[in-house]
């Protein structure tokens, strides 16, 4: 079909998009721009700004969801505008919210009779948060209530903890006391912990899914020895379990194993909905065990959208989308579909796990692997003579797409530079042996290296190395050895 001038308006794609004039002019970056331009033409603008970004579903540095379903997609896509704040503006949507909240709170057996509450959050670190401030309230009406000080609150974890942690001691002026983790102990000690408690600590946070090695710390054997210290002391420090990634894989890979609301010192748990929940970006979940750990002042009510709303969190407005995506997958996947997506990520990533072992210039950090992530390192002894390092490898994999972080492992490890694989929903068998074949292929060319790369000779020289991907797990540490 042709147009003219007199039915211009009906020809939707008369100008093309690159020929257009909006294409001959650099793209507005820190100022507005004086004119507007069409929707068509800004929509390949911007996409066109992130084609060198690389492919999320490579991305095996993030914990994120990388991989929803269509229907998914489109469900989030046509709520995008809903705020999830409004509760009753958007009476369903807040239904669907408490739903959510319900079987998250049954898969980590909460008790009704407790009354558990929860809530959902804009991720893991604001459940975290607010998980560590429900503690520290606790601790400090108790401490006002015998006219006790209330200055020096603390809390116990092991050098394994997400930046949340470090944020949180930060902005709350609160003391983290931090049990180094080592070759022989590669989770939080419960023994060593219960040594950096006293009168003045509001919790101890025990891991579910280490950021940086992927494992769990024991928080059964954590809730028996800090039974046994509460007894003793008069004490009565509980614990919160940091389950960003833990908490959406025990229930369904390993019911029988006790790290949830069966113990009696857990007493709050928080999970990132976005990781192994299986939402994209944008969602967190916590939950205490019974009412009265939630205090009262953490809770605000508000009358001025319509009816009177009571919230508690440090956001106020957040996406009501992500939480339907939530409640999507639950109804979606059920208890079987969420047990085969976890068997099938962790089944991938031991495959990698043992793959990697093969190789001559590696050795895992760990034998086991519990959560569908691990680390690996380069052997001391191929280390000594090899003429690159994991930065190098890291470098190698990302001109095939891959982001495979390599990093320093935290205080009293940080001689030790280690790579990390993530699987999640949407790895492959497939895409694995594709990784494989790169990790390979990448090492050969490095093998056959002349002289030695920048960064082996900076570790040589003990100089700073900067590493160029996040990796999640808080502080960038620069010095190798």
């Amino acid at each position: 079909m042709l147009y003219g001038k007199e039915n211009r308006d009906e020809a939707e794609f008369l100008e093309p998009i690159f020929g257009s004039e909006s294409e001959q002019v650099d793209l507005p970056k820190y100022k507005l721009a004086q004119q507007s331009i069409e929707p068509r033409v800004a929509y390949q603008l911007v996409q066109d700004e992130m084609l060198d970004e690389g492919n999320a579903r490579l991305n095996l540095a993030t914990f994120c969801q990388t991989y929803m379903e269509p229907e998914a997609v489109k469900l989030m896509s046509q709520t995008l505008e809903k705020n999830a704040i409004d509760k009753s503006e958007y009476p369903r949507t807040t239904e669907i919210e408490n739903r959510c909240v319900n079987m998250i709170a049954d898969l980590w057996n909460a008790s009704e009779k407790e009354k558990f509450m929860g809530t959902s959050t804009i991720g893991s670190s604001e459940a975290c948060m607010l998980g560590g401030v429900a503690a520290w309230l606790r601790w400090r009406k108790k401490r006002q209530a015998q006219g006790k000080p209330f200055d020096k609150p603390n809390f116990v974890i092991s050098t394994g903890f997400q930046v949340v942690w470090e944020k949180f001691a930060q902005l709350w002026q609160i003391e983290m006391r931090e049990v180094p983790l080592t070759l022989d102990k590669t989770t939080l000690d419960p023994e060593e912990a219960l040594k950096m408690c006293d009168e003045n600590t509001i919790c101890v946070v025990p891991i579910q899914g280490v950021t940086w090695t992927g494992l769990n710390d024991d928080v059964e054997a954590l809730d028996k020895a800090l039974d046994a210290y509460n007894a003793k002391t008069g004490y009565d420090i509980p614990i919160h379990v940091d389950a960003a990634s833990g908490g959406f894989i025990l229930p369904f890979l390993y019911p029988e194993k006790k790290w949830d609301f069966r113990l009696k010192w857990v007493l709050s748990i928080s999970v990132s909905g976005h990781k192994f929940g299986l939402v994209y970006p944008g969602l967190g979940w916590v939950c205490w065990k019974g009412k009265e750990y939630l205090p009262e002042e953490m809770a605000f009510s508000v009358n001025y959208l319509g009816a009177n709303i009571t919230q508690v969190g440090l956001n106020f407005s957040r996406p009501a989308a992500q939480i339907l995506g939530q409640y999507y997958q639950f109804i979606r996947l059920g208890f079987q579909g969420y047990k085969e997506v976890q068997y099938n990520s962790l089944m991938i990533a031991k495959y990698i796990h043992d793959e990697i072992a093969k190789m001559a210039p590696f050795v895992n950090y760990s034998e086991d692997v519990v959560n569908p992530l691990f680390i690996w390192y380069l052997k001391p002894e191929y280390a000594k003579a090899a003429k690159w390092t994991l930065y190098d490898l890291q470098d190698k994999l990302s001109q095939h797409g891959w982001m495979v972080p390599a990093y320093t492992l935290p205080s009293k490890l940080e001689d030790y530079v280690v790579m990390r694989v993530v699987v999640r929903q949407g790895f492959s068998r497939d895409m694995a042996d594709m990784l494989l074949g790169d990790i390979n292929n990448a090492v050969a060319e490095l093998e056959k290296l002349d002289y030695p790369t920048p960064t082996r000779m900076a570790q040589e020289k003990n100089l700073p190395v900067e590493t160029k991907m996040f990796n999640h797990g808080g502080r960038r540490h620069k010095t190798v050895k």
